[in-house]
């Protein structure tokens, strides 16, 4: 099926949330179940988060690599369809209690365990499926699997604090780890493979059922992360390959010191000398992964903030210039441009919106953000324009139902706007909204389609904690609710 965009409504659900008996959603047969409801509820694509290898703070924004994908969502009843698995090997591990919420203590101390398993039971290398695997994805596998190979070597510290020798790359070094360590490396390169194969399938069955893939990539990478290690000359780096200043965005009406995130900036200069071969590289992937794929923070490509190493919050930054078009263009040599969807949200600029309406990237719109008492808030439907990706919230946000249920005034604009009676009816209302804006395509988080409240947050920003941890259970999301979903979309045509 031809990523095509069309006007249609979807569902932001990422995979960890999917129901799971085993502690966290995976690319099993939930994930075809979940496929099978938005097809029955007459929606059009399904919208996930980041789906990396994850680290301290789960964060799927925190990623080990630009391009490997997390072995938390291998599907286990596969593996065991496989051969490579038993039951009682799967059964025999603790996976949490809690259907609503992931247990990431009990899946890091098991899962890999699981996995490796399934390596010693695999004649894998053998495969010609694995070997040309490995060899579409060299330029990313072999260097991804020796750095997770050197964390599991090092106790899981940051790669900045290893042995000087393979720290710097040394080709001496590179050598005689990839011999040391050379069955943890292929456990990682296993590990990838069974991903990719999973994903494909699950993307290839959605595809069928007439749903498209929505990933989201973050702009920015971890320091702790392969592509930093294996290309420092990439980043601003001192000669200790410490970032010489880290990313961020500056104070504004939401937050008095600004937000600092602490991620290593690109040397743009550099990449643009390469052709920005290594952005080409990371696109032409998630082409292949999914069907569009929405850019987090596309402000930082027309200017970035930068802001000093060392600094305790975001004030003392500065904007620099970013690439702009001379990136997007590179990059459209390996997709296509309405493939495309840029995560505009925070302090636009023309310079940001004019490029993006060049480049004919829909924007984003959240009407959680539209009541402050202004008729031209640009969040309101009224004021929406056609190229949109318009949201009731996302995962940075709280649940429509949460979020109004602390604030008054607004709360009183919403229902009066949305003629809703009462607090809650709002989700659902929402849901009209949206759906019947002029946008593109209208996004509902999981958890404002089943009006929860914000027990069920995903994440509070800047901050580490209970975050990403909420799950759809396997009964919440009923026939009920998607014959609902399914005649709005109809009535409004997506």
């Amino acid at each position: 099926m031809e990523a095509c965009r069309i006007r249609g409504a979807g569902v932001l659900l990422p995979v960890s949330a999917l129901p799971s008996p085993y502690g966290i959603g995976t690319l099993g047969n939930a994930a075809y179940r979940f496929i099978d409801q938005l097809h029955a509820a007459g929606q059009t694509y399904w919208q996930v988060l980041p789906i990396g290898p994850t680290g301290f703070g789960n964060s799927p924004y925190q990623s080990y690599s630009a391009f490997a994908g997390n072995p938390y969502f291998i599907d286990l009843d596969r593996l065991a369809e496989q051969g490579l698995l038993t039951q009682n090997d799967i059964l025999k591990f603790d996976w949490g209690e809690n259907p609503s919420c992931i247990s990431y203590d009990k899946i890091a101390e098991h899962r890999l365990q699981l996995l490796q398993i399934a390596y010693e039971n695999s004649n894998h290398l053998y495969r010609s499926d694995y070997m040309e695997f490995c060899k579409k994805q060299e330029h990313w596998l072999d260097d991804y699997a020796l750095f997770m190979a050197c964390k599991d070597h090092f106790g899981q510290c940051e790669w900045l604090k290893w042995n000087a020798d393979i720290k710097e790359r040394d080709s001496s070094a590179l050598m005689n780890y990839r011999i040391l360590l050379k069955e943890k490396i292929q456990f990682w390169k296993f590990c990838q493979y069974h991903f990719y194969q999973q994903w494909n399938d699950v993307k290839t069955y959605a595809n069928k059922k007439g749903i498209y893939i929505i990933g989201d990539i973050p702009i920015y990478l971890a320091l702790d992360s392969s592509d930093v290690w294996t290309h420092p000359e990439l980043f601003l780096l001192d000669d200790e390959k410490q970032p010489k200043a880290v990313a961020g965005v500056p104070p504004d009406a939401f937050s008095d010191t600004g937000q600092l995130w602490g991620n290593p900036l690109y040397d743009w200069d550099y990449m643009e000398h390469t052709g920005f071969q290594w952005w080409k590289y990371r696109m032409a992937c998630c082409s292949e992964l999914y069907d569009f794929t929405r850019i987090d923070h596309f402000i930082g490509i027309v200017r970035y903030y930068e802001i000093p190493t060392g600094e305790e919050n975001a004030i003392k930054g500065q904007w620099r210039k970013g690439p702009g078009a001379k990136l997007l263009h590179a990059i459209h040599e390996v997709i296509e441009p309405h493939r495309i969807i840029a995560e505009d949200l925070g302090v636009l600029t023309d310079e940001v919106t004019s490029l993006r309406k060049q480049m004919g990237y829909p924007g984003m719109k959240v009407l959680q953000f539209g009541f402050d008492g202004n008729p031209k808030n640009e969040h309101l439907p009224h004021n929406y324009e056609k190229d949109t990706v318009a949201y009731s919230g996302t995962h940075d946000n709280e649940t429509v139902l949460g979020y109004f249920s602390t604030r008054e005034e607004e709360h009183k604009r919403a229902c009066f706007y949305c003629n809703a009676t009462d607090l809650e009816e709002l989700p659902n209302a929402f849901m009209r909204m949206l759906y019947g804006s002029v946008a593109d395509i209208a996004m509902l988080q999981m958890q404002d389609i089943l009006s929860l409240p914000n027990t069920a947050r995903m994440n509070f920003p800047s901050t580490i904690g209970d975050n990403w941890q909420w799950r759809l259970e396997s009964e919440q999301f009923t026939d009920n609710i998607a014959e609902h979903m399914r005649q709005l979309a109809h009535i409004y045509g997506r």
